[in-house]
């Protein structure tokens, strides 16, 4: 690994300042994915700043029923969280279904949402990836990319983003609050990942500095019938073929709010909102959710290893939002 400096900042603004202090400088929380990255050489950070000790670790409730979950929380605590557990069912399970028990108790929230994404052409040094080396080239492309995107992507890149947890807050409607040198703003999750168009080398939509602070489940989703399913090729530590979270609140035989959206199929969490709009008024019938999950879905470029993955996320959605139709 190559030499770096390590700094641990006792405040988020002091936090902020010293990444900006230092250009190539990376926030470290629990290190699981950065570490990793920096073992293989892909990421050679000149500084490290060390937040895993800043005050953000507390899951707090919301006066209107919300809930705030700083960006230090371990992922098994988030999981096990009563709160979750009771009212946003779909996140512990999305948590639960991620990694090992191990690098559970390890990865913090914000740090889950920003993992990079799991391509190994990204990770082999002796592989073009554009994603890596700008310019360089995509080897996924005609190479092996079963794995690969189906959705969203292009010539620049295929990889897809490796978060369940990002897939279930995206459907949660979610926001996550960054704050750097300009301040704060609170953005939502959905728009917090990039597609990869000419610049896939750019994951998020976060400046030069700015640090997750917190992530916030706001009230209007909490205790809707919801789910996470996921598909994988072995039953752990192993990343989404491609997962599905589901909100579905049914009044009067009608559909008055879902939310869905997908992993493992895009270079970012794909919110579904084809598939809502035709949803919503109208009978949850699985003819219904038949053809609003294929309006979805019409969109979808599959590549030359993995037009199964188009098949899958269709049974996956069809599964999940006819588990919660019977559920209510």
């Amino acid at each position: 690994m190559k030499p770096c400096a390590y700094l641990r900042p006792e405040t988020v603004e002091e936090a902020t300042a010293a990444h900006v202090a230092h250009p190539g400088a990376h926030y470290l929380g629990g290190g699981t994915n950065l570490v990793d990255l920096m073992k293989l050489g892909v990421t050679t950070p000149d500084t490290l700043v060390d937040i895993s000790r800043l005050p953000l670790d507390g899951v707090t409730p919301l006066p209107d029923g919300a809930l705030r979950i700083g960006a230090t929380v371990r992922n098994s605590d988030l999981a096990a969280h009563p709160a979750v557990r009771g009212r946003w069912p779909l996140v512990s399970q999305a948590l639960l279904a991620g990694a090992s028990e191990q690098l559970r108790n390890t990865a913090t929230t914000g740090g889950n949402l920003l993992q990079r994404t799991r391509c190994p052409y990204f990770q082999d040094l002796t592989q073009p990836c554009n994603k890596r080396l700008p310019g360089s080239g995509c080897a996924a492309l005609e190479r092996v990319h079963r794995d690969h995107a189906v959705l969203g992507h292009s010539r620049h890149c295929i990889a897809t983003h490796p978060s369940d947890l990002s897939v279930a807050l995206t459907a949660a409607d979610a926001t996550v609050a960054l704050y750097g040198p300009d301040g704060g703003r609170e953005i939502a999750v959905e728009a917090l990942h990039r597609l990869p168009g000419g610049r896939p080398e750019q994951d998020t939509v976060i400046r030069p500095g700015e640090l997750i602070t917190a992530v916030t489940l706001p009230a209007h989703g909490a205790a809707l019938p919801s789910v996470f399913r996921k598909v994988r090729d072995r039953a752990s530590f192993a990343f989404a073929l491609a997962s599905v979270a589901a909100v579905l609140d049914v009044r009067d035989g009608r559909v008055r709010h879902v939310a869905l959206a997908f992993g493992g199929l895009a270079h970012r969490p794909w919110r579904a909102r084809r598939a809502e709009a035709a949803l919503v008024g109208a009978e949850p019938t699985a003819a219904a959710v038949d053809r609003a999950v294929d309006a979805e879905l019409a969109q979808a470029r599959p590549l030359r290893d993995n037009a199964y993955k188009t098949r899958l996320a269709r049974n996956l959605a069809r599964e999940a939002l006819t588990r919660l139709v019977a559920a209510r």
